[in-house]
């Protein structure tokens, strides 16, 4: 007899952890440039503006081949796919340590870019292969806790790494050198251990795998008539890109304070790479807190955009407060925090919203649309407050910026609310 209990256990051990990791590595090899900065910029002669740049060029050439990628993840192998991407970035971002100059240095972000290109939006695809629609948040929250661990991780292992001098090379170069490796032995992990399907499980029984399928077969059934298959559809549809601009003005705030918080942290504690290593993790260990507890709640409702737009607001509150509490800085970094915690907040309730909305190819594209629209904000976010900060000759004057896009990302999550008449809410748990 099946035990849909235990089905839900061995998707938990199995599945999660083995993309996890994956998406861990990811954010390691995406984000520890903001930390490599902190030696990397008088050794090559870089301007925030410059660091801000390399950056967000990273999310150009993530652009680019985002929809195709994920169109593969939904037709062909997401294990072969995934694989791939990992083996491709893990050594492009190695490779990233050994560049002399700013422009080897863009070059270098462009093609880690281009090599890391729908491997999260593919996931979101890939969930949903297996989590049904009200596991699905708790399903994206814990994949996305990969954020914040990594950055729990990385901060002070990183702020180690760059007091060495190793083989005549300086810290951050060893920083970018040894983060990348893990990616490529773990691409091929996942070709032995991520089954594209549950019939392609060995940890499933027989019956298990055909009980799994049929719950996910009937669920895409059920969906209301207006639901399309064809893969243009994700590009016709305007909620889809209502919810790119969403997307993109939230992240727009989240990796312009995961980029810049090593540097607003100097400025706040005038402290060492390693406190500031330790105070980013502290930072980080409280967002993956909000993460679990917002994506957990949202599941038990069944409400997705409320408990999106309440983290992303609270987050803009916080990133106002920090500039003009610079002079104290307990009370800046507490700003922070709630930056942080808010901002991160908002991504496990928000993901469910398009995977209800869509099936099939159209899913799949739709997701790679909103993903790639979004992730422009990656680019915009570090660029323009490197480049305010340039101007400003202080580490705190984009967050007023920050602050603005995650506020209107806020509004903009209501209205769509009021616009999709609770579509793509999701159903609550029973």
């Amino acid at each position: 007899m099946v035990k849909p209990a235990e089905i839900l256990s061995k998707k938990w051990r199995y599945i999660i952890p083995t993309i996890w990791i994956a998406y861990l590595l990811a954010f390691i090899d995406r984000v520890n440039l903001g930390i490599a900065s902190l030696g990397m910029k008088q050794s090559l002669g870089l301007t925030d503006a410059d660091l801000g740049l390399a950056a967000g060029i990273f999310f150009i050439g993530y652009f680019i081949l985002e929809i195709p990628g994920t169109y593969i993840v939904e037709r062909f192998s997401a294990r072969k796919w995934i694989a791939r991407i990992l083996i491709s970035w893990g050594l492009v971002a190695s490779l990233t340590g050994l560049v002399q100059d700013k422009w080897q240095l863009y070059a270098a972000r462009f093609a880690l870019g281009l090599a890391e290109a729908s491997f999260f939006p593919g996931i979101i695809v890939y969930l949903t292969h297996w989590f049904l629609e009200d596991e699905r948040s708790r399903a994206v929250g814990l994949f996305m806790s990969a954020i914040a661990v990594a950055n729990i991780i990385l901060s002070p292992i990183s702020g180690l790494l760059l007091t060495v001098n190793w083989l005549g090379l300086e810290g951050w170069r060893w920083v970018l050198i040894l983060e990348g490796m893990p990616s490529v032995l773990w691409g091929i992990a996942v070709l032995f251990m991520l089954p594209d399907w549950p019939r392609e499980a060995r940890w499933l029984s027989e019956e298990e795998s055909r009980w799994l399928e049929d719950q996910l077969r009937k669920e895409r059934e059920s969906h209301p008539p207006e639901r399309v298959f064809s893969w243009l559809t994700g590009l016709k549809i305007p909620e889809a890109w209502l919810l790119a601009a969403i997307y993109f003005l939230a992240t727009t705030g989240l990796y312009g304070i995961t980029f810049w918080s090593p540097q607003i942290l100097k400025a706040l504690t005038g402290g060492n790479s390693v406190i500031v290593g330790v105070l980013n993790a502290v930072i980080y260990s409280v967002a993956l807190a909000a993460m679990i507890l917002v994506g957990r709640s949202s599941d038990r409702s069944g409400e997705r955009f409320l408990h999106s737009a309440v983290p992303v607001l609270l987050g803009a509150v916080g990133l106002l407060l920090a500039a003009p509490l610079a002079s104290q800085p307990i009370a800046a970094f507490l700003a922070i925090l709630l930056a942080a915690a808010g901002i991160y907040g908002f991504y496990p309730p928000f993901w469910p919203i398009p995977q209800r909305r869509l099936a099939g190819v159209a899913r799949a594209v739709a997701v790679g649309l909103i993903n790639s629209v979004g992730n422009l904000g990656g680019f915009v976010g570090p660029y323009i407050v490197g480049y305010i900060n340039t101007a400003a000759g202080s580490s705190l004057a984009g967050l007023a910026f920050l602050a603005g896009s995650a506020m209107t990302a806020s509004v903009l999550l209501i209205v769509a609310r009021g616009l999709l008449g609770g579509r793509g809410a999701g159903a609550a748990k029973p």
